[in-house]
């Protein structure tokens, strides 16, 4: 019955164990800061090997598109790197919101945490079976909403303005269409292909976006998930 009581009333922190902790979360404050600069490193990457893809085809009239096209490649390859760095940082980010809303805003209101609360426990396993919060489509359309969206459409953008201004202004739309050849691949499956590489990564955007907006609505104030 005693000990009942004691875990209704809560455990109060000693002086050690909040160092303690106080030191864990400027641990996680310091591992997501170090992921997000790797996120900014990633993006960084994209935006200039799409500078380099835009200074080759427009070096000249008679340049070719094809680098514009193939660095939708490397693009891709740094999305799905910025994905995966994007779901570690979460991690460390999370632990540490985790932390801020369950430990220091009650501190900050009241003067008083609930140690015995469900929180402790979910961090807990957190630590001890450590997870990724989000899965990997998740993380691609969160990145496509941030930054990729922009690089994506600036790529498109700069392709039909070739297309259209070089070698010479365009005249007609079966000449846009024939410019878009591609060795033995007709215009219209790359332009076909262009459009649907473009809205399959709006789609993915779209989705995570509906998504994460449900997921922050069925969660509310809960404290049974972290992510």
């Amino acid at each position: 019955m005693v000990g009942a009581a004691e875990k209704q009333a809560g455990r109060k922190l000693t002086p050690a164990e909040m160092g303690a902790i106080a030191h864990l979360y400027r641990g996680e404050i310091y591992r997501s800061t170090i992921w997000r600069t790797r996120l900014d490193t990633t993006t960084n990457w994209s935006v200039v090997t799409l500078g380099i893809a835009l200074s080759i085809t427009f070096a000249s009239p008679n340049a070719s598109v094809l680098p514009l096209i193939l660095v939708g490649i490397l693009i891709l390859f740094f999305l799905l790197l910025e994905a995966r760095r994007y779901r570690y940082f979460n991690v460390w980010r999370a632990r540490a919101r985790w932390l801020e809303t369950n430990l220091y805003v009650p501190m900050l209101q009241h003067g008083d945490v609930d140690m015995n609360s469900e929180w402790t426990d979910v961090l807990a396993k957190d630590y001890l079976r450590p997870q990724y919060h989000v899965g990997l489509a998740t993380a691609v359309g969160r990145r496509i909403r941030r930054n990729y969206l922009w690089i994506l459409l600036i790529q498109a953008a700069a392709y039909i303005g070739k297309l259209v201004v070089h070698p010479a202004p365009l005249t007609s739309a079966a000449e846009f269409v024939q410019r878009a050849d591609i060795g033995p691949f007709p215009g219209e499956a790359v332009l076909a292909c262009g459009c649907a590489y473009v809205l399959s990564w709006a789609a993915i955007a779209y989705w995570s976006g509906r998504s994460d907006a449900e997921r922050f609505r069925q969660r509310g104030s809960s404290s049974s998930s972290m992510g």
